[in-house]
């Protein structure tokens, strides 16, 4: 780290060097995720198959006067009892159920494993289970249903995988009870007991079916889970089958986005991937394994009525789109009652089939796109010894037989069509144009392979990085570009120098990363060579005054006092118009086990150094923190267990602290950390003091 000097007699501008690019440095939001080698087999799949099936496919979407939008949640949507519920155990009997057929269409679609529903929220489990009688040995059927997958999927070249639900509506020990079940108790449920329930299922699961895929969970976000319970879940799958994959729903999913809590923050545990639902992320962090999930139409369990089925090519430009950006697609199907899938969906997997047999290859076994934004589609690539092949999903097929590639160089050696012939091309100026047939070549996505020695240089602008732009005493700013060949030429101007900002002749190329100790705008662009090939890009980073202690710096601060309200909110309430329920003093800021509340915390917070500190809220639901009345982190409105950042200045001493916080239904998830910029974060429970 080279910082930047104070030298005033250097009016202009002030240059720092820095290394060569690092030979495999490729896109942010295209990287290769970390060595894993669990994960090979799926990260090469890129494909898999949901299943969302149950007692729930029964009613099949509708009840009695409560409308035709239900599916696998139409035990609470539609408020039934659980004694009328139970009735669809005589009626369940899928005689047309077939594993082979099932795992032989997904083979067939290009999907390399599937996950179903061994017991979904309704607690009604599908495979022959010691610990319940509430499963399929007890329907008409009398079939393993599991077992039969587990034998069929390996011979269609399928992981066989389990999806779990932690929520259980049936069991007499889960808690918390649906708000409308008057006539369900809870008197003597033992939470406890449910654990050890839950923990001897997952472990028939593991024992007794082969080599399982993947642990897929869900349901964790009520409040009576911890995410300490999910970290003992987790071990006990890695402790049954090491090799077994377990996704991030065991208490730290962060919203159904499920980008957040994979280093197991706010007590949670983050499992192996993250697990996005029903939507697919604008760009994800560079290492990190992710996988969408989403319905074909608009629900996972079969609904008779629910007819508004994506179409085959929109499902494809999404398979490519999460691809493109390191993730996994996994498709859901609701089967039928009687054992077959909905005929839209058989049409749309023998569609996206045929797509795949020819264009598979620019899917499995692909990392990310190294361009930032292609309008016209998306690329995915495969990295050789020596070489690159860059594939190009091209959502938008150009009409006059030219794909332009933009910001494209190094040296193309090759470019075809897939399932076609080779495609001439021209290059130059930054960019590459490959001749093609006007005629799409499919009804869905074209898809043109383009063959690069060693890794292809994109020509874009670099990033400029940094924990924040506001800064006490110094900040550290990296810079990164996209591709191997290429340098940063940048230069920093102090504030009080901007005017100067024309006169400058020379830049040197970065090295490391650069330490701002005053007020200025840092420049950047990437040149090839002596060309430069990307837009200039700036970054303004201010020095800032430290907020005043609101008191001496003393030990005496007393300890946080917190006052309860009752209440039901979709946003944080004026806590002024409310009365206290309870006030306790010396509380400790953690989880909930209530719904229908709020609470507030006050009390000072000791700062040992005048610095730059950061805070990182999680919350289920909404959530806001103070410090010295001013709004440092906003996390409010209903949502899952959410972590948001944020940044004050801070003077030795001690300051006013204010965190307000409201849960509904569901988690009731409250952990705060506080650390100064650049250091590990602490947990605050009852000791608000940084050392």
């Amino acid at each position: 780290m080279y910082p930047l000097s104070n030298n005033k007699a250097a009016d202009v501008i002030y240059y720092i060097t820095m290394i060569e690019l690092f030979a495999a440095a490729i896109f942010a939001t295209s990287q290769a995720p970390l060595p894993n080698p669990k994960l090979d087999w799926w990260r090469e799949a890129r494909f898999g198959m949901f299943i969302h099936w149950g007692l729930y496919a029964i009613p099949a979407g509708t009840w009695e006067d409560k409308g035709t939008g239900h599916a696998e949640w139409i035990r609470t949507t539609a408020q039934i009892p659980l004694g009328t519920y139970d009735k669809f155990v005589d009626e369940f009997n899928p005689v047309l159920f077939d594993a082979d057929a099932w795992c032989e269409m997904a083979s067939d679609a290009g999907m390399g494993y599937i996950v179903i529903t061994s017991k979904h929220h309704d607690g009604f489990c599908l495979f022959d289970s010691e610990q319940t009688n509430f499963d399929i040995m007890s329907t008409p059927f009398k079939r393993d249903i599991m077992r039969e997958l587990a034998e069929a999927a390996p011979k269609h070249d399928i992981q066989m995988s389990w999806y779990h639900s932690i929520m259980d509506w049936h069991h007499q020990d889960y808690l918390p009870r649906r708000g409308w079940e008057k006539e369900r108790s809870a008197e003597g449920a033992d939470m406890q007991r449910y654990r050890t329930y839950l923990h001897k299922q997952v472990t028939e699961l593991l024992t007794n079916y082969g080599p399982v895929g993947i642990m897929w969970f869900d349901g964790e976000w009520e409040a009576s889970w911890r995410g300490e319970y999910g970290k003992e879940l987790y071990e006990l799958c890695i402790g049954l089958q090491p090799e077994v994959i377990v996704n991030n729903r065991l208490g730290a999913r962060g919203g159904m986005e499920g980008l957040t809590g994979m280093d197991g923050y706010a007590g949670g545990y983050g499992g192996d991937y993250m697990t996005p639902e029903q939507e697919i992320p604008d760009a994800v962090d560079k290492g990190l394994d992710w996988e969408t999930c989403m319905t074909m139409n608009d629900r996972w369990g079969y609904n008779l009525h629910d007819k508004n089925f994506k179409s085959t090519t929109d499902l494809l430009q999404k398979l490519c789109d999460i691809a493109s950006k390191n993730g996994n697609f996994l498709l859901n199907i609701g089967p039928k009652p009687d054992g077959t899938f909905p005929d839209e969906s058989i049409q749309r997997l023998s569609e996206i089939g045929d797509w795949m047999d020819i264009n598979g290859e620019a899917i499995h076994g692909t990392i990310g796109s190294p361009f930032g934004k292609l309008d016209w589609g998306r690329a995915t690539q495969k990295i050789h010894e020596g070489s690159t092949t860059l594939y190009f999903h091209v959502f938008d097929w150009p009409t006059n037989g030219a794909l332009v590639i933009p910001g494209l160089s190094g040296t193309v050696t090759s470019a075809k069509i897939l399932g076609g012939k080779d495609a001439p091309f021209s290059m130059g100026s930054g960019k590459v144009i490959v001749t093609i047939p006007i005629a799409e070549p499919n009804d869905h996505i074209g898809v043109v392979a383009v063959e690069v020695k060693g890794k292809p240089i994109i020509y874009e602008a670099p990033t400029i990085t940094a924990p924040v732009t506001e800064f006490v005493d110094d900040v550290e700013v990296t810079l990164e570009v996209g591709s191997q060949g290429l340098e940063i030429k940048y230069w920093v101007v102090l504030q009080r120098d901007e005017q100067a900002l024309d006169n400058f002749m020379v830049s040197f190329t970065y090295k490391e990363p650069i330490v701002v100790r005053e007020s200025a705008t840092v420049y950047a662009r990437c040149f090839d060579g002596e060309i430069p090939v990307s837009p200039m890009i700036s970054k303004v980073f201010t020095k800032v005054t430290p907020w005043r202690a609101s008191y001496a710096f003393s030990s005496d601060r007393g300890g946080i006092q917190k006052n309860t309200y009752n209440g039901s909110w979709d946003l944080l309430p004026d806590f002024s118009e409310l009365d206290v329920v309870s006030t306790v003093n010396d509380a400790v800021i953690k989880n909930a086990d209530k719904e229908f509340i709020a609470e507030v915390f006050t009390g000072l917070l000791t700062v040992k150094r005048t610095a730059m500190y950061e805070f990182a809220l999680s919350s289920d639901d909404g959530s806001r923190l103070y410090i010295d009345g001013n709004i440092v982190i906003d996390n409010d409105g209903l949502h899952g267990a959410q972590i948001k950042q944020g940044y004050a200045p801070l003077a030795k001493g001690n300051h006013e602290f204010r965190l307000e916080w409201f849960n509904k239904t569901g988690g009731a998830t409250l952990d705060l950390r506080i650390g100064k910029l650049g250091e590990s974060l602490t947990r605050i429970t009852n000791a608000l003091v940084v050392e």
